[in-house]
């Protein structure tokens, strides 16, 4: 009796996303753009606003053909294992962020986690990062850096945060990274200027690859001149606290 031959196993893709409201051409690889309507099983963290990115990348994609499957702070983590199951059967799947790179301040870890247990290929793809991207822009050391993700939100326990941040990265001349809740990007900056140094260097990237993009940098002496509105802007906040003398 003839066998049916074992197909081989799928390729688990991770696809990043754009960081607002911006044409997906323009900020997303071609290679990207082209393997999407390809799949045919797809791991999101908001199906309403996956739907919505796949119609934006090909009005002509169907997409109640495509099985989605939701990784977000409801989803019964049990269940990882079942979402990745259709690559045994030769299918690909891809894993979008809600905004760019997954598992990068993203769940989408675990499903990465889950894949090499399974012996599942795990494939990256290029795109937006506004993490990598603050970092690029910050002209910070790019060799040496760390993210924090958020901090504390209680301001004593903030404030003691930032302390050990800044003298981390005198210590090791490295770039201290993280993020902020947006409508609390005005209590971060008045926390900063007021917890470091003034030869400090900070820089604040906000609204990364938008239209409204605004990326500064320098010392904590000169960020006490200015106050710039980025309030419900996502934004990326960096500080280097190298001795340059």
């Amino acid at each position: 009796m003839e066998q049916k031959p074992i197909a081989a196993k799928g390729t688990l893709y991770l696809i990043p996303t754009p960081l607002g409201e911006v044409p997906p051409a323009l900020v997303m690889p071609a290679e990207v753009l082209q393997r999407i309507p390809l799949l045919r099983h797809i791991i999101v963290e908001q199906l309403r606003t996956a739907r919505r990115l796949l119609k934006a990348i090909d009005p002509g994609i169907d997409v109640n053909e495509i099985q989605f499957n939701e990784l977000n702070k409801h989803t019964d983590l049990s269940l990882i294992r079942s979402f990745l199951q259709p690559a045994f059967d030769g299918n690909d799947i891809g894993l979008m962020s809600e905004a760019g790179s997954p598992c990068v301040a993203d769940p989408g870890a675990l499903v990465v986690e889950q894949a090499h247990s399974m012996g599942i290929k795990v494939q990256p793809l290029s795109g937006p990062s506004a993490i990598i991207q603050a970092l690029m822009a910050s002209g910070f050391n790019g060799q040496s850096f760390v993210f924090h993700g958020y901090l504390p939100i209680a301001a004593e326990e903030r404030t003691k945060m930032i302390r050990q941040m800044e003298k981390d990265s005198s210590a090791r001349n490295q770039t201290q990274i993280f993020i902020e809740t947006p409508f609390r990007n005005q209590q971060m900056l008045e926390a900063l200027l007021k917890s470091c140094r003034a030869e400090t260097r900070l820089c604040v990237s906000s609204n990364i690859s938008m239209p409204d993009e605004w990326i500064a940098s320098g010392s904590i002496a000169s960020w006490q001149k200015k106050r710039p509105n980025f309030h419900k802007k996502p934004t990326v906040f960096l500080l280097w606290a190298a001795d340059k003398s």
